[in-house]
């Protein structure tokens, strides 16, 4: 079963709150977004293997750490996934950023692949999808799987805010993949929001209604 990580350290908590705020302007949310992801990054980077290397200081000579050689690959899920690319980018800026396109069928209600542009090595690297919002788990395992049918094994996923409900259902339909996150909230309501939850995540990031 995947793990569960959430990410409680103060800063994140603290900006999360004001994520949540429905007085928060859009400036400022996906300002607060942005820095959010910067530090959630922190903690889904931190397993990546490290080699010893010899550099030269001013004074003498020093064994040293680097990354390993580990590739990443960003999958934000369109749209409201670009608003914590960048934030993650700051911190590992020679990922390479992919994107997954979904919208839902108003008949079945299913997630609907529309879009895919991937890395050309995609296989080959760690894939961190990103999502703001994990609520009912379609949209995540539906992107999870598109990369799986494109012989992805390596995959995270990064969301602010998920439901009890949405763990559950990635966690049944992708044992293997590990889930980073700021807070896991009550439940979802008849329409499908996060309880307490921050909203749309899409509209706030980006003005729209």
């Amino acid at each position: 079963m995947g793990k569960v990580f959430v990410c409680d350290h103060p800063l994140i908590q603290h900006k999360l709150t004001y994520i949540r705020d429905k007085s928060t302007t859009t400036k400022d949310f996906r300002e607060l977004v942005d820095e959010v992801a910067t530090l959630m990054a922190y903690e889904i980077t931190r397993e990546i293997p490290l080699q010893k290397v010899q550099v030269q200081t001013p004074v003498a000579t020093a064994e040293c750490r680097t990354i390993s050689g580990r590739m990443l690959g960003l999958i934000p899920i369109l749209r409201a996934g670009l608003g914590m690319v960048d934030g993650i980018l700051k911190l590992v800026p020679a990922a390479k950023v992919g994107h997954i396109g979904l919208y839902r069928d108003p008949q079945t209600l299913e997630p609907v692949e529309y879009y895919a542009k991937l890395p050309t090595d995609v296989q080959e690297r760690e894939l961190i999808v990103i999502d703001p919002m994990l609520a009912t788990g379609g949209s995540a395992n539906a992107a999870i799987e598109a990369l799986k049918r494109r012989n992805c094994s390596q995959i995270k996923l990064m969301c602010l805010i998920a439901a009890p409900e949405g763990v559950q259902a990635v966690q049944q339909a992708h044992p293997d993949v590990d889930l980073y996150v700021a807070a896991i909230d009550d439940y979802l309501d008849d329409h499908g929001y996060i309880i307490p939850g921050l909203g749309d995540a899409g509209d706030r990031l980006f003005g729209t209604k």
